[in-house]
């Protein structure tokens, strides 16, 4: 865990439908975070958002490494992404 996401951060939760992001860090506990990496989400996987759950529901991702799951979006909230500079 790499503690409280920092002033204007992006998260994977801002990030819209068909985008794609880097993840550049876990704010979420530990538990968590060895959740996130058993599916292939850690620091510097890509992940893009394949569609968003009405009413705030979860989010359907896929990572680069080929698996896909549903995020909570309040956890997709301490994930601190960045724009995937490769697809630009």
């Amino acid at each position: 865990m790499d503690g409280p996401l920092p002033s204007g951060a992006t998260t994977l939760s801002a990030v819209p439908v068909g985008g794609r992001a880097v993840v550049r860090a876990l704010h979420v506990d530990e538990g968590l975070v060895r959740w996130l990496r058993a599916v292939g989400v850690f620091e510097g996987q890509g992940v893009t958002v394949l569609r968003r759950g009405a009413f705030g529901g979860p989010m359907h991702v896929r990572v680069d490494s080929g698996g896909e799951f549903a995020i909570d979006r309040a956890l997709a909230a301490g994930l601190e992404v960045s724009e995937d500079e490769a697809r630009g």
